[in-house]
């Protein structure tokens, strides 16, 4: 009965972060880019939205400038790459790093700003999951269909030929630095519009939001793709997927709390996932069949 009380609650967040796993997704399978620049921005998201909300801004305001805001840190981090030749991992963590002393500046020096969804206007909120739900499932097919339509554009195809082949990319004309930082842009705003819906969901932007996110977006990638990759090996069914895997981490996550594990131990959970998600292709290879095992940094993307 408790379990049943707390999964709509389970839905809703795993919306949110399912959202915020499709902009790793782009980073990751489609640039071929371990970015962790997602830890700062989807705090920043968070706390843009938080205080303008707080400011009486208008909430689509909030949630565009969140984006934006999110879109600048990934600018950022693909300039720290292409421009002054910082591998990428690297750039990414300069960037978080920059992005606390920025997420501090923008909550004016405190670790913690309120949203009350009584006094402002807000999207989602978990006083009402049902509600929260609908919206979010909207948005998400909202942005799941402007990426649909963007990547089979001649730019978006492009973005997704550098990540596939660089060398190939650039011996063909392909402007492959901008392309990279345009994708580390697009990537990192979505994953600050989900830090602006988690603000409102929770009622708070802390500074500490965005630790460990990369962790949950990476579990929800290799859940959902473990499963849409073998339905419809296509880019829409892997968005899907993404989203679905965030879903399912949110109610296995929901579930570990009821069976009485310490919250202390919540992150090593993730990470035990992940491990288990990106082992399990390896090891069945290797163990199980003839064929060869693949590393997992050169296994064939989704994408």
């Amino acid at each position: 009965m408790y379990f049943m009380n707390a999964l709509p609650g389970a839905v809703a967040e795993g919306l949110i972060w399912g959202l915020m796993a499709i902009g790793v997704y782009i980073s990751y399978k489609i640039l071929d880019i371990a970015d962790l620049t997602v830890d700062g921005s989807i705090c920043t998201g968070a706390c843009v939205c938080a205080v303008l909300l707080g400011l009486g801004v208008n909430v689509w305001i909030c949630i565009l400038a969140a984006l934006i805001s999110g879109a600048i840190a990934g600018t950022v981090t693909g300039l720290l790459h292409t421009a002054l030749g910082i591998p990428s991992i690297l750039a990414g963590i300069l960037t978080q790093l920059m992005l606390y002393s920025v997420n501090l500046l923008i909550l004016g020096g405190r670790s913690l700003v309120a949203v009350d969804h009584r006094a402002n206007h807000v999207l989602v909120h978990m006083s009402d999951n049902p509600s929260a739900i609908v919206t979010m499932g909207i948005l998400v097919t909202a942005v799941i269909i402007v990426l649909w339509q963007f990547f089979y554009t001649e730019l978006g195809l492009t973005i997704k030929s550098t990540g596939d082949n660089p060398d190939m990319s650039r011996a063909q004309g392909v402007n492959v630095k901008f392309n990279k930082v345009l994708g580390l842009a697009i990537a990192n705003g979505i994953v600050a519009l989900a830090g602006a819906m988690l603000a409102q969901y929770k009622g708070s932007a802390n500074i500490n939001d965005g630790r460990g996110a990369i962790v949950i977006a990476l579990a929800a990638i290799f859940i959902g793709l473990s499963v849409s990759l073998k339905i419809k090996p296509n880019f829409v069914c892997s968005l899907i997927g993404v989203i679905g895997g965030g879903i399912v981490y949110y109610i296995v996550y929901n579930f570990v709390i009821l069976l009485g594990l310490k919250t202390d131990y919540l992150k090593m959970l993730s990470a035990i996932i992940v491990t288990l998600f990106l082992a399990v292709p390896y090891l069945k290879a290797e163990y199980f069949t003839k064929q060869k095992p693949v590393p997992v940094a050169q296994a064939k993307r989704g994408g």
